[in-house]
């Protein structure tokens, strides 16, 4: 593979296997069906979801302290990928072997493995963005990232598909151990694209402080002076609100239409439809704010339909908006920290905002109190209200 294809189609690769894999727990979707079907409560569900990503919060500020220090990044990377995929198989490898008798066993593997799998991926954030920076030119990158997540909706789309099949013709809870299990053996296969693009050497970097509180002292004086920082990271953040209502819309559903395997697997395929067809827009807009409006106003849009409708064809709107909300607001917020970040200081700049806008990954652990307490319609009404307030900071952003 290192001499086929150029860094710009591994790249592509990586993020095509890696969404095949990765939305067998996609949290609008299986998870919370997953979840509901060992006896979780929403309460776990939400707390499920925010494990996700959400376990990589302190971690990615530890891997920045270290990590502008290093002149490469790959063989970091490596020992990363392997946690993921090994905690990834082991989640499926559990409930298929034990799921069916002990549903607390399953439940306790799903939180440990999404755990190991979020928190391996704080270190591989810095790393992994660390050598999207430097293999790609800023005047390509953004084009790079777009033609990435069209790849990754395309996997997406293929692994709803997988999902729906294997959910129809295999009884639960074997056919979600199945799913992991598959979908971690397809996950080698970007990351063996990744693994071979050949990192350039990086000459400038900053010099490591002694001790981490000492780094995380510097990175707070960082983000006090940069203001365009400051306001990135709230809008970052806010756009996260989206997440109080994304695991609970698929439960909402249930209660309307009649999920067999085929409208599940709709549902995901639609959902990265969105997110796919919209990169070819993403592509060709240059201005990121114009992005972030834009999916600000896709999801509004989105949760305004739930209120007003609960028609069957209504959620694959739904999901469809807000697969490409979710698509463009991921590829604006990643190329515009790329663009304000010294390079001296890229590993702390990404490490900040992730690290800070992570709190928004528990952003389902509200929804999910609110839910129990006021119901949907109050749920939507609150998602709303947040990502409006987004939108007018969003307004003030300067890149």
């Amino acid at each position: 593979m290192r001499s086929l294809f150029s860094a710009k189609t591994k790249y592509a690769i990586h993020g095509f296997f890696i969404s095949i894999a990765t939305t067998i727990a996609e949290p609008s979707t299986i998870l919370p069906l997953m979840v509901s079907f060992f006896g979780g409560s929403h309460l776990l569900i939400g707390f499920f979801t925010s494990l996700i990503k959400g376990g990589s919060i302190l971690v990615q500020l530890i891997g920045a302290f270290y990590a502008q220090s290093y002149p490469r990044m790959m063989p970091y990377l490596h020992r990363v990928f392997a946690a993921r995929f090994l905690s990834w198989f082991g989640i499926g490898f559990v409930i298929f072997f034990f799921g069916e008798n002990h549903p607390n066993v399953a439940l306790a593997s799903i939180g440990i493995g999404l755990f190991i799998f979020s928190f391996s991926a704080g270190f591989g954030t810095v790393y992994f963005n660390e050598v999207v920076a430097k293999v790609f030119a800023h005047k390509e990158r953004g084009r790079v990232i777009a033609n990435r997540q069209f790849f990754m909706g395309l996997g997406s789309i293929i692994s709803g598909g997988i999902a729906g099949y294997v959910i129809s013709i295999v009884d639960a809870p074997d056919s979600f151990g199945i799913l992991y299990m598959l979908s971690a053996l397809l996950m080698l296969f970007g990351i063996y694209a990744f693994a071979t693009i050949k990192e350039p050497i990086k000459n400038e970097l900053s010099q490591k402080e002694e001790k981490f509180r000492h780094f995380l002292k510097n990175s707070l004086h960082t983000l006090k002076a940069d203001k365009a920082l400051q306001r990135q990271i709230i809008v970052y953040l806010i756009s996260y609100t989206y997440l109080l209502s994304l695991p609970f819309i698929i439960l909402d559903a249930k209660e309307h239409i009649k999920l067999s395997g085929f409208v599940i697997g709709g549902l995901i395929s639609a959902q990265m439809a969105g997110g796919m067809l919209s990169n070819i827009l993403w592509g060709v807009i240059s201005s990121n704010r114009v992005i972030v409006w834009s999916g600000f106003g896709l999801h509004v849009s989105a949760i305004l339909l739930l209120l007003y409708s609960k028609d069957p064809w209504i959620y694959f709107v739904v999901f469809f908006l807000i697969g490409g909300a979710i698509d463009g607001l991921r590829l604006a917020f990643s190329n515009m920290i790329l663009i304000l970040a010294p390079q001296h200081k890229r590993p702390v700049y990404i490490a900040l905002q992730s690290n800070l806008t992570s709190i928004g990954l528990f952003f389902p652990i509200l929804g999910a109190l609110i839910v129990d307490g006021f119901g949907y319609e109050t749920l939507y009404g609150v998602t709303i209200f947040t990502l409006c307030v987004g939108f007018l900071f969003s307004l003030k952003m300067e890149n």
